[in-house]
């Protein structure tokens, strides 16, 4: 028989007898656990459930309404995931005029390196990057962002209209409103090129070029109200050659790694392997790492 497979994610404040309780409460009503992973961060408790579903006893109606009960109850965020209702998430990129980080999502979405995704649309403030868009068949738009107010009125009612799921800021020069950040809560991802908190704000790798640091570097991370101080996503370094290499070289060395860390954590952030907890990002299986691996399995084992 083949397996019929959800996702059981719980997040809410940490305390006894969780695990059991959802576990309890699943084979009470036939359904069998394929894997379980947990965390406790700060206080926070993370689980994602990998659970069979072909030898339910209660319809699948009911069977939703008590997780979810059972999450009210204890003060817990719950969600589930079938398998079969899984969809393509849509990926909206922010840019202005420098094409690297675009360039580099659009070949992790051809070469099928942003599983379910797609990149949906490319907005913004130049009409610069219309010709790599458009050949890879992206819909392109854009707005001058001379009139700051109504450039993110609407960037906001854009993404609103095409249902964004994830926004990627792959190298869009203006800050963001409190409104947007608000509306895409932790789910707005930004390239700094710097190891933050280290030389926010505006021309990082002159001011690392200009203080001698012999180690620099860029930083994935969730936009917030707050300039350059959201959850940290990822960050990786570069050497710097105090007295050799000139501010160029050092722009050099960071637009690959920019490109490298924005899309790693896109991808993080499309496969749900990662959540934020207070302001820390904490890394998980996610609903696709769970569900993709069984399919590999079921998939070979069929061979």
């Amino acid at each position: 028989m083949n397996k019929v497979l959800a996702v059981v994610s719980v997040t809410g404040q940490d305390q006894k007898g969780v695990v059991a309780r959802f576990a309890t409460l699943l084979a009470e009503r036939g359904v069998n656990i394929e894997d379980l992973q947990q965390h406790v961060v700060r206080g926070t408790f993370i689980m994602d459930l990998l659970v069979d579903l072909s030898d339910i006893t209660v319809s699948l109606d009911v069977l939703m309404t008590d997780v979810l009960k059972t999450g009210e109850e204890i003060g817990m965020e719950v969600r589930v995931t079938l398998n079969t209702q899984r969809r393509e998430r849509k990926l909206a990129v922010l840019v202005s005029r420098e094409p690297h980080c675009l360039e580099r999502l659009i070949e992790d979405a051809e070469y099928g390196r942003l599983r379910h995704a797609k990149i949906d649309c490319v907005l913004s403030n130049h009409e610069v990057l219309r010709p790599i868009a458009e050949a890879a068949g992206i819909e392109f738009m854009w707005k001058p962002s001379t009139d700051k107010a109504a450039h993110m009125k609407w960037l906001l009612e854009t993404l609103q209209a095409r249902g964004a799921d994830l926004v990627a800021l792959a190298r869009y020069m203006q800050i963001l409103t409190p409104e947007l950040c608000r509306a895409y809560r932790h789910k707005i991802i930004n390239i700094h090129p710097s190891l933050l908190p280290h030389f926010p704000g505006p021309a990082p790798y002159r001011q690392a070029w200009e203080q001698g640091v012999r180690v620099s570097g860029c930083t994935a991370h969730f936009v917030t109200e707050d300039l350059d101080e959201g959850p940290i996503i990822l960050q990786d370094v570069f050497q710097i050659d105090v007295g050799k290499d000139t501010v160029e070289d050092v722009r050099q060395k960071g637009v690959t790694l920019e490109a490298d860390m924005l899309s790693r954590a896109v991808r993080f952030a499309v496969n749900e392997e990662l959540v934020v907890v207070g302001d820390r990002v904490v890394f998980k299986p996610g609903v696709s790492t769970f569900l993709d691996h069984e399919d590999n399995a079921s998939t070979n084992g069929s061979n």
